[in-house]
């Protein structure tokens, strides 16, 4: 089949016709614009989202209908697209002729041997305002939140107040003087509650002066050295468990980290070690600094009773949660570890079996 040069005009004639049609009726905004700054050509969208004229948008400088707040940066990438540089997802804001302010969302491709801007915005009003909203909603629950938190370390710490005096009244009573059985069997039971309570408020105490660390202090720590310091503060405890503690750094010895929190965590991981030993075992410590894959790991493993990993390995690191018997247990060491580690953008994790020990391997940050 051959076309006769009139049905080559024809088809090129509505061929120009489809596209005329596409540019006035796409809800999208559609432009052209000059690299002198001027709207050259606009679709009947721009000027139905901005309130102007065909006319009175070509007239003016675009920047005269931008945001002042965007109108460096409108400049800036209208000059980058001079130099050949296409626009991808440019956000800036326009102007109505009501005065209202529209999001716009741009793809802008600049034609050099024309001197001309072809582009297509998106109205992302809508988007913008749900995203200052949900910004506004979590500003107002943050500051709730922290108005909660403060309120309970306050209720905590003015509690201690009282508890301590009543321990104090107490300690002055002369058991003795009371012949009554029934009211020193009272005055017993009030005094354990009362060390109960007193014991339960330190350790919220303790938690909450965690979380509060809202700025932790790092710097360059010598493990040998924070090590060396719990090690002494819990010699009796060592020397009574008859415990051995293998210590090898020399894969590194320095790292950046908070001061008390890896003494804390040295501590927690320690005592733990020594509190679950398997009771005709005694207890064995190896402590030890690798590098894996370019980052620095410590490593804290003992041949202790263990965990059934299966059970707990979702809740190993919750709050108050216990896995053995031990009267002294109350689920608050592997918290603060976890947190110490984690708050500083570290990881560990456990690996361990029953009556085969427990590994515990802490990444640190890179």
């Amino acid at each position: 089949m051959i076309l006769s040069n009139e049905n080559i005009i024809n088809t090129e004639v509505n061929s120009f016709k489809d596209f005329e049609a596409f540019f006035d009726i796409s809800q999208d905004l559609l432009c052209i614009a000059g690299f002198d700054g001027y709207f050259k050509r606009i679709n009947p969208a721009v000027c139905k989202l901005l309130g102007y004229t065909n006319e009175e948008l070509l007239a003016k400088p675009i920047n005269e209908f931008v945001y002042f707040d965007d109108q460096l940066i409108t400049t800036e990438a209208r000059s980058d697209m001079r130099r050949k540089k296409s626009l991808y997802n440019f956000e800036n804001r326009y102007i109505t002729k009501s005065g209202s302010i529209v999001w716009l969302l741009w793809t802008s491709m600049p034609i050099e041997n024309k001197n001309l801007v072809y582009a297509i915005a998106k109205n992302i009003t809508h988007k913008k305002e749900l995203e200052e909203e949900r910004n506004n909603h979590l500003t107002e629950l943050t500051k709730i939140n922290h108005e909660f938190k403060q309120l309970t370390y306050t209720t905590a710490h003015d509690l201690r107040s009282p508890v301590n005096n009543m321990l104090s009244v107490f300690e002055l009573l002369d058991p003795s003087k009371i012949t009554d059985t029934e009211t020193q069997e009272f005055i017993s039971i009030l005094k354990s509650i009362t060390l109960t309570l007193r014991e339960t408020l330190n350790e919220s105490i303790e938690i909450l002066d965690k979380k509060n660390e809202s700025d932790i202090y790092t710097e360059e720590l010598n493990l040998n050295d924070s090590l060396n310091e719990v090690l002494l503060s819990i010699i009796s405890l060592i020397q009574n468990s008859v415990t051995t503690i293998n210590v090898d750094f020399s894969e590194f010895e320095n790292v950046i980290f908070n001061k008390a929190s890896l003494k804390s965590v040295f501590l927690n991981l320690i005592t733990n070690s020594i509190k679950y030993s398997k009771p005709d075992c005694r207890a064995n410590i190896t402590i030890t600094s690798r590098k894996f894959k370019k980052r620095k790991q410590l490593i804290i493993s003992d041949n202790g009773i263990g965990f059934e990993m299966d059970l707990v390995k979702d809740k190993i690191f919750g709050l108050h949660q216990k896995f053995h018997d031990n009267v002294d247990s109350h689920g608050i060491g592997l918290y603060l570890v976890y947190n110490h580690i984690t708050n500083l953008g570290g990881q560990i994790v456990v690996e361990s079996k029953v009556n085969e020990g427990a590994k515990f391997i802490i990444t640190f940050k890179e």
